[in-house]
């Protein structure tokens, strides 16, 4: 234990600050009137609206499936998902292709994607939840961007499954 302390040479504040100075960007969208940030490493794509299969015996929420350069990809309503009004869609309505972990891609319909920020750890300030209502939290965290605050969507709560 010792030794790991004298050839790092780390002091807690040193790791905290090195953490402060990492940056992370993100995509800004639009959902109604609130602003969300999606760490840009989970996005794989941007592309327009465009027609959708329906599936039939599916959430409300699972809008259909595209078909995307030969992948087939099922396509979320985040709206509905986050309990928001049912999706307008207008030239500025976009579908995010995710890469997530367990559901593989997945598509989501926003409203509008706005821009790239680049935020530190500085500007990342963490939510604690009381999990006692029950009740599904889509952020984990809230940016500082520009004196605008962005949720930060904790992108393992957007997944095809009902959440409780």
């Amino acid at each position: 234990m010792e030794q790991l302390t004298t050839t790092n040479n780390l002091s807690v504040a040193d790791i905290n600050s090195k953490e402060a100075m990492e940056t992370i960007q993100f995509i800004v969208i639009r959902l109604g009137d609130e602003q969300f940030g999606i760490d840009i490493r989970y996005i794989d794509n941007i592309v327009r609206m465009q027609r959708m299969t329906r599936v039939p015996k599916v959430p409300e929420y699972l809008k259909g499936v595209i078909n995307l350069r030969g992948e087939v990809l099922p396509v979320i309503s985040i709206r509905l998902k986050m309990g928001y009004e049912p999706d307008e869609l207008t030239k500025a309505t976009r579908i995010i292709i995710l890469k997530l972990e367990q559901e593989g891609n997945v598509g989501i319909i926003v409203d509008e994607v706005k821009e790239v920020v680049t935020l530190t750890g500085n500007e990342i300030e963490k939510l604690n939840y009381d999990n006692k209502d029950g009740k599904v939290r889509f952020t984990n965290a809230v940016g500082k961007h520009n004196g605008e605050l962005i949720s930060l969507l904790d992108l393992n709560m957007i997944t095809l499954e009902e959440n409780a």
